[in-house]
């Protein structure tokens, strides 16, 4: 099998509910070492092991770790559980199945950077998911791994739940923090970043569930060790969201450098019926729509730099033959005109007018002029919008114009 558990080892095996069942499967393991040690030693090891960002942008973990640790006075942990990406569910999924893991992982980052508060942000939809979040909390705490003078190193660390109300754009680091403060989730420009300043002004480190859960695994086996999974890039393991239409989906875990390919046959067991593979979405409605025969490309984070794309958060959705392009990518445009906060023009006002192209295409009423205004307000969209979510929703269409031209052509009016 080329699956290789390492954040989901322990799912359907430890009683989520459980702080007693987690320790009887090594959990507290990582923070036992981790606390024994300088926190100075902790952020060498995440350098060592080259762990980047699992929420998407795959950032080297260590810089914003390093930097957090060097900035003086009151600092925050956040973790971030917005998970509104259609087509990902592996964060749910974490705190539904091993939830320690997350807490565990959060206070080893606050001892390595002397931060004192940690806020987890669920998505208000994932009600099961933040109520054994709030349990895991409270017997974390119970136990002596949460509150004052931890494993009597004199180190004290606490962690509130805050819940979003279903914006998508809270999962940006500054519309996120914006929310926390008690205001509209709408982001920040930046620089300055959340390092130097994040909640309330102060520095913050913000990372996603599937990173934080990482955190325990790469101090109990040790950083260089940890690197020698996955490729020389991309280090450590993948979670995989598989949706779509394949025959078997569901979350999966697979090291880096795993092909697409392997993940929706061998995995997947395949597309339904049998039928051909029309266009694959990598990483959610925000990520890129390829075509059927850039699927032995590897799950990598240069990899898929090189095709102007990113792992994101890891979700593959398979559509088969029998759908059109133009039916996803209006559907997902749709949805980033629902969920833009309106703040900037760029994406306020962008997204209709995308909407509006694409109706011209589905009804047969494009001309090779509307070809090109749909390109570059794609690209205007892009590169002006203040936030990830202008920034990357124009990615599906930007692909798909790269790499199902035709289609495009098939619908102009000559």
């Amino acid at each position: 099998m080329i699956e290789m558990k390492v954040i989901s080892k322990r799912f359907g095996k430890v009683d989520p509910l459980s702080i007693d069942s987690y320790i009887k499967h090594d959990g507290y393991k990582g923070l036992e070492k981790a606390i024994s040690n300088h926190p100075s030693h902790i952020i060498d090891e995440v350098e060592k092991s080259k762990i980047r960002g699992r929420g998407g942008a795959g950032f080297p973990t260590y810089i914003k770790v390093r930097a957090l640790s060097k900035e003086a006075g009151k600092k925050y942990i956040v973790c971030n559980a917005d998970e509104g990406e259609p087509g990902n569910f592996k964060d749910r999924m974490i705190m539904e199945n091993d939830p320690h893991s997350v807490i565990e992982g959060m206070i080893i980052m606050a001892y390595a950077t002397g931060a004192e508060q940690g806020y987890i942000y669920i998505r208000g939809e994932y009600q099961i998911a933040m109520n054994i979040m709030k349990e895991t909390i409270k017997q974390a705490k119970d136990k002596g791994f949460l509150g004052k003078n931890i494993f009597n190193k004199g180190f004290n660390f606490e962690i509130e739940i805050r819940s979003g109300a279903g914006s998508y754009v809270c999962g940006e680091e500054f519309s996120l923090i914006e929310s926390i403060e008690g205001k509209p989730g709408r982001s920040r420009t930046k620089p300055p970043f959340p390092t130097e300043k994040g909640i309330h002004n102060l520095p913050t480190l913000i990372n996603n569930v599937e990173t934080f859960a990482n955190f325990p695994y790469i101090i109990t086996i040790g950083g260089d060790k940890f690197a020698q999974i996955g490729t020389n890039s991309s280090t450590g393991t993948k979670l995989i969201s598989l949706s779509g239409n394949v025959k078997k989906k569901g979350l999966y875990e697979v090291p880096f450098g795993t092909s697409i390919r392997d993940v929706i046959f061998k995995l997947g067991k395949g597309v339904k019926d049998d039928r051909k593979i029309k266009m694959v979405q990598l990483g959610g409605a925000s990520g890129p729509i390829i075509p059927e025969y850039m699927l032995d490309m590897s799950i990598d984070f240069d990899r898929f730099e090189n095709f102007d794309s990113k792992t994101g958060t890891g979700a593959i959705i398979v559509i088969d033959d029998r759908f059109d392009i133009f039916d996803i990518l209006l559907t997902n445009m749709k949805f980033f005109v629902h969920q833009s906060c309106g703040k900037c023009a760029p994406c306020r006002e962008g997204h209709i007018q995308i909407v509006n192209l694409l109706n011209k295409f589905i009804n047969h009423r494009a001309t090779e002029k509307d070809l090109m205004s749909l390109e570059n307000l794609a690209n205007v969209i892009q590169q002006t919008s203040l936030c990830g979510l202008g920034q990357t929703s124009m990615t599906s269409i930007i692909s798909s114009l790269r790499y199902f031209r035709d289609d495009y052509f098939a619908k102009v009016r000559y």
